[in-house]
Formats: structure tokens, sequence, C-alpha cells
């Protein structure tokens, strides 16, 4: 039997193994705590969480680009670039930069008043682009402050949520920040501004490129458009000023001023011309003598509707290209007056008579006639000239679409009236009528800029004495063509014709070049 002491010492190594052995045992990843790359890890989840939460929450930013209003976000993502949503057309994708940020901008609606107001003034189109570039810029700073703040407040949030440290929490916000700097700097590194130019369609946007062709041409054309039409104006502004210094003849106040325009040929800016005109020359009659139109189909009819809105009573005259149904159209317009087979009104005075041109060229089913049937229409003309003086009522203006048409009313009128030929021509006639041939008012229309050479718009205002309806003077008037920044106001005095010949007008030039 043991003695006690012994017990008592064998006790003593027994727990001290024990306890040895207990002490050098593997404790476990719980209680020393997870690996250091797993920490990281983790804690950049957190950071992108909480960040990507922060730009989903506040991060966006409401703001005005144009005519438009705007919201305009960041989002993660691997390629980068921009997305505009217009809702529910689709979208356009730009590669615009290259980084882990994606510029979200949602058109949310086209304000009525602001796009009321560039109808009304559309002088401010000219300073739109910097409006809106101004605007992008402004929202893009205040996006990038937003998206600081949205971004550290979300991480620092879910850092806190997470470790409940706040020192963790915002270790979480400052990386959160770095990562949204470096990736700014990697987008403003890699930014392609000409990206808007090919851009990706989706939705119903998918078939704009097939309808109104691609992004470059519609910018180039649109720019090409503002451009001419702001030198057009000036033009036009320069013509008023030239007119009223003219030399050797002064109209007037009381003398009858008519105004000759002649193959439109569908060209809308036309109308805008003539209106101007009426108002600045204080215009009685506007006189067309005729291709107003291109094919003279009734889809066509539509264009001739302001018209009765230029500020003086329109006489016309069919031409070669205008077809009865284009002359029936007319008729039935307010202070429109359609001269055919020689039929003769009274206008503001003016004893006008004329007749539409005897063939449609552009129906191909019907073999042209050519110069015998114009003549035909001349004599014709002619005739009902005579009627018209033996009875009692003379005319003042015969009209007619084709030269030569016109000149068989010689002998007949103090004045005929003629276009067709694109350029301008005037000549007196052997029995002493004056035949005055205008340009195209349309810039031979929109058919023009297939040419080499641009066409330039041409009009002539006629100055006759109002007790005895004799010309006094006429102004030809000639603006630039497409690409053309002139204009030109020539005055010419109508000189009495010498016996057995022709007279050739005084001149006197006034030139008034674009700057």
């Amino acid at each position: 039997m043991a003695r006690p002491r012994e017990r008592i010492n064998a006790a003593r190594t027994a727990l001290g193994r024990r306890f040895r052995l207990h002490r050098s045992a593997p404790t476990g990843p719980f209680v020393h705590g997870p690996h250091p790359f797993a920490r990281a890890v983790g804690l950049i989840a957190v950071v992108l969480t909480g960040a990507w939460l922060g730009l989903l929450i506040v991060g966006s930013v409401h703001t005005p680009v144009g005519p438009m209003d705007t919201s305009m976000t960041l989002r993660p993502s691997l390629s980068g670039g921009t997305k505009i949503n217009v809702s529910p057309l689709g979208a356009l994708e730009l590669d615009s930069h290259h980084a882990p940020i994606r510029l979200d901008v949602d058109v949310d609606l086209l304000d009525p008043v602001r796009s009321q107001a560039l109808v009304e003034h559309p002088e401010r189109l000219s300073g739109l682009q910097q409006e809106i570039s101004q605007d992008v810029a402004d929202g893009t700073r205040e996006l990038a402050v937003r998206s600081c703040v949205a971004v550290v407040l979300g991480a620092c949030a879910l850092g806190l949520a997470v470790y409940r440290r706040p020192r963790k929490a915002l270790a979480a916000g400052g990386l959160a920040l770095a990562l949204l700097a470096a990736s700014g700097a990697s987008a403003y590194a890699t930014w392609n501004p000409r990206s808007v130019l090919e851009p990706k369609f989706s939705g119903l946007l998918s078939s704009a490129p097939s309808v109104v062709g691609n992004a470059r041409s519609i910018v180039t054309e649109f720019d090409v458009y503002q451009k001419e039409l702001a030198r057009l104006v000036t033009n036009v502004t320069k013509l008023y000023e030239a007119t009223s210094t003219l030399p050797v003849y002064q109209p007037d106040p009381g003398t009858m001023r008519v105004l000759h325009v002649s193959d439109i040929h569908l060209n809308p800016a036309a109308w805008h011309i003539i209106g101007s005109l009426v108002e600045q020359y204080d215009i009685d009659v506007i006189i067309d003598s005729g291709d107003t139109m291109d094919h003279g189909t009734a889809a066509e009819n539509s264009f001739l509707d302001p018209i009765p809105d230029l500020g003086a009573p329109y006489v016309w005259v069919r031409g070669n290209h205008d077809s009865l149904v284009t002359q029936h159209y007319l008729q039935k317009l307010k202070n429109v007056h359609v001269l055919d087979e020689g039929r003769a009104v009274t206008v503001s005075g003016l004893r006008i008579a004329g007749a539409g041109d005897p063939q449609f060229t552009p129906d191909r089913s019907v073999v042209a006639q050519g110069d015998p049937a114009e003549r035909m229409t001349g004599i014709r003309l002619a005739s009902s000239l005579r009627d018209q003086r033996r009875a009692g009522t003379p005319v003042d203006i015969a009209v007619a679409h084709n030269p030569v048409a016109a000149r068989e009313t010689d002998g007949e009128v103090p004045l005929a009236l003629a276009g067709h030929v694109h350029h301008r021509e005037t000549e007196v006639l052997p029995r002493g009528t004056r035949l005055k041939i205008e340009g195209s008012t349309g810039g031979g229309g929109l058919r023009a800029v297939q040419n080499q050479e641009p066409e330039k718009v041409r009009a002539s205002v006629f100055y006759l004495d109002r007790n005895t309806r004799k010309l006094q003077a006429w102004d030809e008037i000639t603006l630039g063509g497409l690409g053309l920044t002139t204009a030109e106001v020539s005055r010419h005095l109508a000189t009495a014709p010498p016996s057995g010949g022709p007279a050739s007008p005084a001149r006197s030039p006034s030139t008034g070049p674009s700057g």
C-alpha cells in the first residue's frame, strides 16, 4: 500500500501532464480569428456593397439639360460607358469611357415651357449647344460631389453594421472614396467625346439609324442647316439695309410695288424670304410665274398652306411641274388668284392676266409637245389681251411660265413676266413689251444640293406709278445659295425704248456681302 505522500506526488504529476497537454493543443480558427486574406476580401465586399447601396439610394442628381429634365447616376460596371434611357422608346449606349463605373442618364420628361420657347424663338437654337454643354458640365460636377458623399456614407454605414467598430467603419468609407476616385481618374483618362457619333440603339430606337440616318450625318447636316439659316437671316438683313440707300430712284410711298417670284420647287425657305420681302418692301401684289411644286402630287399640296399668310394677294399661273391637282388646291386658298386660259383679274388696282403651262412634264405617260404648244398658249393669251383692251379693261401685266409663251404677248401689254429657265433675263421685245424672266426664288428647290454649283435665290420688286401703272424701276434681289454668303440688290430704271429696237435699262447696283 502506497504511502500518502507518494499518492500526493503521483496526483500532482498527472495534473501537470494534463495541463501541459492542454496548453500545447491547437486552439482552432475561432480562437485566433480568420486569415488576413479572408479579412481583406471581407472588407472589400463590405466597401463595394455599401458604396453601391449609397449610390442607389442617394447618388442620383436631377438636372435640366436644355429643354429636358434628366436624372444622372453612377453605377458599378465592368465595361464603363454611358447609357441614355429614353423611356418608353429604348436606350442609347455610348462607348464614352473605360472604367468600373457607368454613367446612366434617364430622360424624365421634355419641359413644355422651354420647348415652346425654342419654337417661338428659333434664334435661340444657335446657343442651344453651348447651353446643353454647360448644363451637362454642371450636372456632372454635382453628380461627382453627391456620389462621393453617397459611397462614403454607404460604406461607413454597412461597415459599422458588420464590424461594430467605428474605426473599421471609417476605414471602409475611406477605401470606398479611394476606389471612386481611381475609377473617376480612369474614366477621365479614357474619355472618348466622339462616341456620341457612334451610339448603339436598343428598344424601339433600334430602328432609328435606318429611319433618320447615322448619328454622324445627323450632327453634320444639322450643323450645316443651322449655319446656313443664320447666314440667310444675316443676308436678308443686309439686303434691307442696302435697298434703303440705293441711288437715282427713290420710290414714292404711293408707288405700287409688285414682287415677282418663280420656280420655288418645294423649297420651304422661299416662304420665309417672300414674307420678309413683303413686309420690308410694303408689297401690294405677289406674282408667281409657276413651278411652285416638283411633282404636282396631292401629297405636296400642304406645302402651299403658308401662302394666305404671306401678307399680300398672291397671283399664280401653273408651271410645267404644277398639275391641275395643284391648281385646284390653290383655287380654294384665301387671297390667291389663279390665272389660266387668259383669265384677267384686278388686284390692288393692277389688271393682270395669265395662262398656265400646257405641259405637265412629270407625267411621263404623255409625250412633251415642246415649244409649239407653248407658242399656241401665248397666242391664245395675246388674243385674250386684245379682247380685254377692246372691252375697255386693258391689262397691265401678262404672266406665263415659259418665256416662249410670254413672248407672244409682245405689243399687247406693257410688261410680261415668265420663269422656267432658272436664270434672270430682261428684254424689250420688238413691239415694245418688256419681258422680265425671273430666276428661281427657291434656289432651284431642294434638288439644287445635287448640283456642283449652288443655285442662287432670286426675286424682283417692280415699282409702278399708281395712276398710270407704268413701270418706273425695279430691284433685282439675289441671295447666295447653299454655302454662299452674299446678298445683292441691283436697281434698274425703266427708260423708254427707242423706236425700232429694244432699250437697255439704266442700272445702279448696290451690293451687301454678308460678314
